[in-house]
């Protein structure tokens, strides 16, 4: 696997293109910015980009509006997106056009090789991965009137780890279930969220999709902020 590194920070960029490389993953460049970020995918074609969500010029989103543009020019392209925030709406934002082969953990798993070279091998792989942090986070503001609500507290239980990007093996371990069970469950998902039958992969990342947009939405009266610029979320 080859993958280029944006971070502001050149210790950040260093520190992960060695701890990749010790895990059999090259970095062919790295960028402190999005035009640099932009440059080292079109000269090298990497299989996924490592991108900071903060960035120059304005420290705001610079880092899912990179990922829009990298949509467009290399829609092949996996993109993780790193952040120190638990931010339910970026992870949505990130999603909402292109649900597959994206990715959003929060910085502090840098610190874990296994955890970081995982969820690369899982987006290249066109899954969806999001930091169980940022879940959490979204249940915690989740709304009654959510269209969650159809789901049971099992079926919920099994989209919640979808989200985090288990696979149908990690569910069934998680759970202590067998695999016909949790086949069962996800078939379930599928027909009360309304996902439109096609692959089975891209089914699970809309259904991720469905679970973040609805968990994110604000209540009645209310609108939702879509992160960009220097907002902060609280």
């Amino acid at each position: 696997m080859r993958v280029v590194i944006a971070d502001d920070q050149l210790l950040i960029r260093e520190g992960l293109t060695r701890m990749l490389a010790g895990c059999g993953i090259e970095v062919p460049a790295s960028a402190g910015d999005v035009s640099g970020l932009l440059d080292a995918v079109d000269a090298h074609h990497p299989d996924a980009a490592i991108v900071d969500i903060r960035m120059p010029p304005e420290f705001g989103s610079e880092g899912l509006r990179a990922a829009e543009r990298l949509q467009v020019s290399h829609p092949a392209l996996a993109v993780l997106i790193l952040s120190q925030y638990a931010e339910p709406s970026f992870a949505a934002a990130l999603l909402a056009d292109s649900p597959g082969r994206r990715g959003y953990l929060l910085k502090e798993r840098i610190f874990h090789a296994d955890q970081l070279v995982s969820a690369l091998y899982r987006i290249t792989a066109g899954q969806t991965v999001v930091d169980p942090a940022v879940i959490d986070a979204a249940m915690r503001t989740a709304t009654t009137s959510s269209r969650l609500s159809g789901l049971s507290a099992r079926e919920l239980e099994v989209l919640h780890l979808l989200a985090q990007g288990l696979t149908d093996r990690g569910i069934c371990d998680r759970l202590v279930l067998s695999s016909r069970t949790v086949a069962s469950h996800i078939r379930h998902i599928f027909t009360k969220l309304a996902i439109p039958g096609s692959d089975h992969d891209n089914r699970r990342v809309h259904a991720v999709l469905v679970y973040l947009n609805d968990l994110t939405a604000p209540p009645p009266g209310r609108t939702a902020a879509f992160p960009s610029g220097n907002t902060t979320p609280p």
